[in-house]
């Protein structure tokens, strides 16, 4: 309960938040591992269990429990945010999006425990924890997430997919919002 009084104290005052406002308000609230009680366990055939800690019109708080798997390319909608490591490793992919064609991996980084990084609005990526480790990850947005596209490079396809829906494929028709079809070739 201290937890919940602790991140309605820092996140409720947060208005528009920029970049800096929400890198601030993550390092404040100071999370740990052993903060994170009834940390939902990964749900088999899904690269992560994610567990809502906090959320109103302004931001969103969302602790992922990480399993072996890696999740599909996506963006976070018209939404910014940081991504924290609480333990294990990150292996984060960053890729480009031009039009309607394939995205194409950029780069990668690997995060470790402690570390922080930035997902900028519309950008892309992929997450999957590195080196077999039990990754955990926190998650603040502004705003809320909504409107995510996920991709599936071997369907050539991209999905809007609905708030409830994680960043893989769905698995249910009622999650995809809008299917769409990408160019096969990437522009380069």
């Amino acid at each position: 309960m201290v937890l919940t009084a602790k991140i309605k104290n820092v996140l409720d005052s947060l208005k528009s938040p920029s970049k800096a406002d929400l890198k601030d308000a993550l390092i404040l609230l100071d999370i740990k591992l052993e903060d994170l009680v009834h940390l939902p366990e990964p749900t088999e055939g899904k690269p992560y269990n994610r567990k809502l800690l906090y959320k109103n019109d302004e931001v969103e708080l969302l602790v992922m429990n990480w399993s072996q798997l890696e999740c599909a390319p996506h963006d976070h909608g018209n939404s910014h945010g940081w991504i924290q490591v609480i333990s294990g490793t990150s292996l984060n992919s960053v890729y480009e999006v031009k039009g309607n064609s394939l995205p194409k991996e950029l780069f990668y980084q690997y995060h470790h425990k402690g570390q922080y990084f930035y997902a900028p609005k519309k950008a892309v990526h992929k997450m999957k924890a590195s080196n077999k480790t039990d990754m955990v990850t926190l998650h603040l947005y502004s705003p809320p997430i909504s409107g995510m596209i996920v991709y599936d490079l071997q369907k050539c396809a991209a999905c809007v997919v609905s708030d409830d829906c994680g960043a893989w494929w769905p698995d249910e028709q009622y999650q995809k919002v809008k299917e769409i079809k990408l160019n096969a070739k990437s522009n380069k």
